[in-house]
């Protein structure tokens, strides 16, 4: 054992030298036919990830590596999202506490430049409670809500059950609350805690009452989490415009923001926020693929992002 080992080894609890392993781990988005979709790798829903290595220049580059590697996807847009660290995640068994830097990285399906053996998926086949395009989804009246009612009053408190009746109302618009397309990471964890979804019953013969992909270890939490982050961001910086063509119309534009937010937007608002803060200019082309009238195509007005602009901008969702 060299001198650095034992120094290890002399300095750690128990005198059991520290393991600890850094993941970088991405949540890769892009939209396709009006559905957000996330990369996965492999056969077992995982996201593309990798350990930092010494030759690794920074843990942005590191992670562009390995997702390039995996997925064949090189990354335009990213931003960190959180660092997951808790004692109980994957490798606990094996006293080795597992460190996730993840990262939020927006792309375009085309952008692929090599096979590999990745594939899309809508991050609804992960929380299809979370699509309200259409109306709130039946699952979440006829299922979560009684299903959270009797979690909450199995509790041993008074306390207890007002504090998770108000948790779920709050996080589910039960009770006449509205719906915050925001709280994604927030539900998902609420479900977690009341043992509702697979990753909360794993070595349990029983189905999981709640329908839903799960993934390896905690990557849905992971990608709840950038969920949560793409959607707060869209309201008030021009990261959409990552995820578009070179030119699109607005029609377009509206539809990916609306996949994205799992929300209907109110159309003349939404075009008159587009227009008031300048974030598009037209090409002098136009499109058919609408099936009607030809189309004026747009693109990305790229001064906004030194001029500032968006900041504070709300996009229009409905609340119907």
């Amino acid at each position: 054992m060299d001198d650095r080992a034992k120094r290890i080894r002399r300095n750690s609890p128990g005198g059991k030298a520290d393991a600890a392993k850094v993941d970088l781990t991405a949540v890769v988005v892009a939209v396709s036919n009006n559905e957000p979709c996330v990369l996965t790798i492999g056969q077992t829903d995982t996201l593309p990830s990798g350990p930092l290595a010494l030759e690794h220049r920074s843990l942005q580059s590191g992670l562009r590596t390995w997702v390039e590697e995996q997925t064949g996807h090189p990354l335009g847009y990213i931003e960190q999202l959180y660092t997951f660290a808790d004692r109980d995640r994957a490798g606990a068994e094996l006293e080795q506490r597992v460190i996730s830097i993840s990262y939020l990285a927006l792309t375009r399906k085309e952008h692929a430049t090599a096979p590999s053996k990745s594939s899309w998926q809508s991050w609804y086949d992960y929380f299809p409670w979370e699509d309200h395009r259409a109306g709130t989804p039946p699952m979440v009246s006829n299922l979560l809500r009684p299903r959270l009612i009797e979690w909450a009053d199995g509790a041993y408190d008074d306390a207890t059950r007002l504090e998770r009746r108000r948790r779920a109302a709050i996080a589910f618009g039960f009770d006449d609350r509205p719906w915050n397309e925001d709280l994604t990471l927030k539900r998902y964890e609420l479900l977690y805690e009341a043992a509702l979804v697979e990753e909360a019953m794993r070595g349990s013969t029983l189905p999981p009452p709640v329908r839903g992909k799960s993934m390896v270890s905690d990557h849905r939490r992971i990608l709840g989490t950038g969920i949560s982050r793409l959607r707060s961001k869209i309201k008030y910086r021009p990261v959409v415009f990552e995820l578009m063509p070179p030119a699109f119309t607005l029609l377009q534009l509206q539809r990916t923001v609306e996949a994205l937010a799992g929300r209907l937007i109110h159309k003349p608002n939404f075009r008159r926020l587009i227009e008031q803060h300048e974030l598009v200019e037209e090409t002098g082309e136009t499109s058919t693929e609408t099936g009607g009238w030809p189309a004026k195509l747009y693109r990305f007005r790229h001064a906004v992002l030194e001029e500032g602009e968006v900041a504070g901008a709300k996009l229009p969702l409905s609340r119907a």
